[in-house]
């Protein structure tokens, strides 16, 4: 079957401009350049990364994490660095699968180790649900497996230019047809729980519909595929930190030829009629192209499209919910008496919908969770090198992650909130048995909707638009900016969405909008 065509920036392009050193715009670099392209990347930071960076410690003995911390198909990270014949190997990048993936802990005491290899995990459910659980989980893998098979070619890993597509094409109309059979438009919540009865492995099974900015019991079926690619695919990490993904990124693209600009933050578009001639930078530097990636978070883009004749959405955006993460180290004295010794534990609450709804409530009316449920991700229990040293013993690298409300649902004055809340996260840790945490965590980040908003991201929020069903798939904001003919968005904000994965397919997508690769 011939590849579909799709629509391409409107002129040619022998060199592209991209604003941003994050996940996405590095994919795009690195797919541009392979395919010939000269290519000037301009980030604002003085490092590469964006939502995936990393913090240094106040003693510059550490460095850890500052955005994502769970990696799934790395498969991706393959793809980008073998646009320009590079490699982990040329990169010094060392990806090691995490076993188990998660250790979840649940609020009744019980424990269970999320497993991507499906014996194990059925061997793990049928210790803690029972062997008639641990073959109905052989069923909800199967139909998670199902979900992602077909959804992920045609809806997530390829550009599409409107709801038409799907209307003009006889494959995709099968494709359609067959997520709707499977429920994919149905509710996630829903689904599950017509196939597992554990309330405890529907949570391991549903949770990841907050990547997407959505309750479990609203989200669309179809986001069964991130619980796929959590679940089953495997969680990765990269030695040294995450942050060594966009580090070993920005190398290979360097190394083909590429040039990246940091510290150096644009401002402003130049344009002649609907096209864009060039960025400008805040210390006054002048960057023309024949084509452009806006990678920013869509305020951030926005701002800078406005004098154009680029015509904005009229639909307002429904933002996704924020997080409030602590990042620290604490004496491996203290947490090795502890019960849980996973690099990624999820502490659940006894609460569940409740939560939900206190994070993703309307306008005014949302609130922090009264019974978190925590990420508690503790790298160096993978990676030895990365432990700090201190006065009395070696420490480990700590972050606790907290979802919370964005600043639309709830507009909190987290500038003299976030010390009472961290006092309450942390009581609460204590209470839940990671004994001596309140008293040694030092935490020397702290990141909060505050944070976010400061550095330009819409409602507070590092996640950007929810995954709702009129921001998902073909009604998700385009990647050709409406009203320039050279400019392409890439990032989270547009298609196909939030996630380490997503972000990378959508670095890819933008330069094919280029390229017209298909």
């Amino acid at each position: 079957m011939p590849a579909r065509r799709i629509n391409t920036i409107a002129r040619p392009a022998s060199h592209v401009v991209i604003v941003g050193a994050g996940l996405s715009g590095l994919s795009a670099a690195l797919h541009l350049r392979g395919a010939g392209a000269e290519v000037t990347v301009v980030e604002r930071a003085s490092a590469p990364g964006g939502r995936v960076g990393a913090y240094a410690g106040p003693d510059g003995s550490y460095r850890i994490d500052s955005g994502a911390t769970v990696l799934t198909m790395p498969g991706l990270i393959d793809e980008a660095l073998a646009a320009v014949g590079s490699d982990r190997a040329r990169t010094g990048l060392v990806i090691r699968q995490l076993a188990p993936a998660y250790h979840g802990r649940f609020a009744d005491g019980t424990t269970l180790d999320v497993h991507s290899d499906p014996d194990a995990m059925e061997q793990e459910v049928r210790r803690v649900c029972g062997a008639a659980e641990a073959a109905r989980y052989r069923e909800l893998r199967a139909w998670l497996s199902a979900m992602f098979d077909t959804e992920y070619d045609r809806f997530i890993a390829a550009n599409f230019d409107s709801p038409l597509d799907l209307a003009n094409s006889p494959s995709a109309l099968r494709d359609m047809a067959r997520l709707i059979a499977l429920g994919g438009f149905g509710r996630l919540g829903k689904q599950v729980a017509k196939r597992i009865e554990d309330p405890r492995l529907r949570r391991i099974f549903t949770f990841q519909a907050l990547y997407a900015g959505m309750p479990p019991a609203r989200a669309l079926g179809v986001y069964g595929a991130i619980a796929h690619m959590d679940t089953s695919l495997g969680v990765f990490f990269p030695e040294g930190g995450m942050h060594r993904i966009s580090e070993a990124l920005a190398d290979a693209f360097i190394a083909a030829g590429g040039s990246i600009h940091y510290d150096t933050e644009v401002t402003g578009l130049e344009h002649s009629g609907s096209s864009i001639t060039a960025v400008t930078t805040a210390d006054g530097q002048r960057v023309a192209g024949d084509a452009f990636i806006l990678t920013g978070d869509l305020p951030i883009t926005d701002q800078l499209l406005a004098p154009t004749p680029a015509r904005l959405p009229r639909r307002a955006t429904r933002w996704s919910p924020s997080a409030f993460i602590l990042h620290g180290t604490i004496p491996q004295s203290v947490t090795a008496l502890w019960d849980a010794q996973a690099h990624h534990t999820i502490d659940f609450g006894d609460a569940w919908d409740s939560t939900f709804e206190q994070l993703t409530a309307r306008r005014g009316t949302g609130s922090v969770m009264s019974d978190p449920s925590l990420l508690i991700t503790r790298p160096t229990l993978t990676d030895t090198t990365m432990i700090a040293s201190g006065a009395t013993g070696p420490r480990e690298l700590l972050s606790v992650l907290a979802p919370a409300p964005n600043l639309v649902s709830a507009p909190l004055a987290w500038d003299s909130l976030e010390p009472s809340y961290q006092a309450e996260l942390l009581g609460t840790l204590e209470r839940r048995g990671y004994k001596g945490i309140g008293e040694h965590f030092a935490v020397d980040h702290v990141d909060s909707p505050r944070t976010w908003a400061a550095q330009g991201m819409a409602a507070g929020t590092p996640f950007s638009a929810a995954h709702s069903f009129p921001q998902t798939g073909p009604f998700r904001r385009r990647n050709l900016a409406r009203g320039v003919d050279n400019v392409v968005l890439a990032g989270c904000g547009t298609t196909p969405g939030v996630g380490v994965p997503t972000t990378m397919i959508s670095g890819r997508l933008a330069a094919q909008r280029i390229t017209g690769a298909p």
